[in-house]
């Protein structure tokens, strides 16, 4: 027993998982099948797969905000395990930390939008409010002077659905995407050599005799 845990161990190298955290598996054949082929930077720098991308994130969308995530690649061919295994935690993080980055500079940009919106929705709002009592003192008796009064409100209430929105539903969907991948940027990596398990499997048949 003792034998079959150290030679595993030999064909298993990366962080140490937690024992609660949620295992996000990965099964690949190859561990360039992990990175984008279209992608013309060197293979350190490649970013992920789409595929891959879209299967790892939607899997930590699953778990609970506040659960541990690590993730486990299973390969079929690798060379070197431990080195492998560093090259692909450093491009699991240097996939997933830029993208947080991203998310919050696109999340400060859309509450940029949201004042300005808000600004000009209240300027808005007050200048058909006041316009529309102007309106009603000027038109007193006419028969449609309450409409357009009314009308002149309520279009100044409509400019303001766009700052409402994003304060109270745009946002916080981008700082938890923008968590998630901090999340992702910094969960431990693990590689595993499926090959090396399928080798040991083997048994070799006794020499036929003579």
């Amino acid at each position: 027993m003792g034998t079959v845990a150290a030679t595993a161990a030999e064909h298993a190298a990366g962080d140490a998982l937690p024992d609660r955290c949620v295992r996000i598996e990965v099964y690949v054949g190859d561990l360039r099948q992990l990175f984008n082929a279209l992608d013309p930077s060197p293979f350190r720098d490649k970013d992920l797969d789409p595929k891959a991308e879209e299967f790892i994130v939607g899997w930590a969308r699953e778990a609970a905000p506040d659960a541990l995530l690590g993730l486990v690649v299973h390969v079929d061919r690798v060379g070197d395990v431990p080195a492998s295994a560093t090259f692909l935690k450093d491009a699991v993080r240097e996939f997933f930390a830029p993208r947080a980055e991203a998310t919050r500079q696109r999340l400060r940009h859309l509450f940029r939008l949201g004042r300005t919106s808000l600004a000009i929705g209240m300027v808005f709002l007050a200048t058909t409010t006041i316009g529309g009592q102007l309106l009603a003192e000027a038109l007193t008796g006419w028969r449609f002077a309450a409409v357009v009064t009314e009308s002149l409100l309520i279009g100044g209430w409509v400019a303001m659905w766009r700052p409402l929105e994003v304060f109270l539903y745009d946002w916080w969907p981008i700082r938890e995407e923008a968590r998630l991948f901090d999340r992702l940027g910094v969960m431990p990596v693990r590689l595993v050599h499926r090959g090396a398990a399928a080798e040991r499997a083997k048994v070799t048949p006794p020499p036929a005799p003579s």
